[in-house]
């Protein structure tokens, strides 16, 4: 089991490896997150948008494990542009969990998703946000904030204006598409990058040049783009409702060559996600 942590810049340590859980309703959820605290993992990803908070919150007491022990993030949807309504939306979530605290609470996106990279920023509205998330932090209701999807100019908004920094941005990040120039920016301002769908929702896992190194190493291409993340500096975030894929994922005790992590860095861009190039993220926008 991959135990590495991390230490936010306030000093909050955080598991390098995490359970996604989006698109599981909440009976999924709620399994799938007891059967990953009863493996190992002791950091849960969720979201407001998800529609499962309630599922990971039973899911967590199910499993049995000290509060204390556990890393929970959440984020606050994207339609939440006002101090008020992300106020509100923090208060929803530790409720739907029933935790007393969340240990990670960011913004989902710094535009609602309907206007995703679209010309309006939001830039005021995300400052009255953060200074929401900055007032949830001082009441201990959060242990950590940070943001999502936010470019390089978007966290210069919120570094102007804020109190406290952010500490995280979770991010788009895997084989076929690393934003380096974002990922060095973060680190140079002491923000861990966390990357979402590191196996990039499933649509690496064919590549033909990404397949032919995974067997040089005797792992999984989903193992190899874990350990790729890794080796960035980069907390992961795979999702998973199977037991056996949870197991695989957390096996990462293998180190991939400097030549080959120069080799994944420019592998080709994906231009298809399939299903999933509906989804903002994944649309090219």
């Amino acid at each position: 089991m991959y135990t590495e942590t991390f230490q936010l810049s306030n000093g909050l340590t955080i598991p390098q490896l995490g359970l996604g859980t989006w698109l599981l309703n909440d009976e999924q959820a709620q399994q799938a997150v007891h059967d990953a605290i009863s493996i190992g993992y002791r950091h849960i990803d969720t979201a407001q948008a998800y529609n499962n908070e309630t599922g990971v919150g039973e899911g967590i007491r199910a499993a049995g494990v000290a509060r204390e022990e556990l890393f929970i993030t959440t984020k606050i949807i994207a339609e939440a542009k006002t101090y008020d309504e992300a106020t509100q939306s923090i208060d929803e979530s530790l409720a739907k969990m029933g935790l007393d605290y969340i240990d990670l609470m960011i913004i989902h996106s710094p535009q609602p998703w309907k206007e995703f990279r679209e010309q309006k920023r939001y830039f005021d509205e995300n400052r009255d946000v953060w200074r929401a998330l900055e007032d949830a932090y001082e009441a201990g209701k959060v242990k950590a904030i940070g943001l999502s999807n936010f470019l390089q100019d978007d966290i210069e908004n919120i570094l102007a204006s804020s109190k406290i920094k952010p500490m995280v941005n979770q991010i788009l990040a895997h084989v076929s598409n690393t934003p380096l120039e974002l990922i060095e920016f973060c680190q140079q301002h002491d923000i861990l990058v966390e990357a979402y769908s590191p196996i990039a929702h499933g649509a690496v896992l064919h590549h033909p040049e990404v397949k032919v190194m995974s067997e040089n190493y005797g792992v999984s291409v989903a193992q190899l783009c874990l350990r790729y993340c890794i080796q960035l500096g980069l907390v992961v975030i795979p999702k998973t409702a199977k037991p056996d894929h949870m197991r695989m994922n957390a096996e990462l005790d293998f180190v991939i060559s400097d030549e080959h992590m120069e080799n994944l860095k420019n592998v080709a861009h994906i231009q298809d996600y399939g299903e999933h190039s509906y989804f903002p993220v994944f649309s090219g926008k």
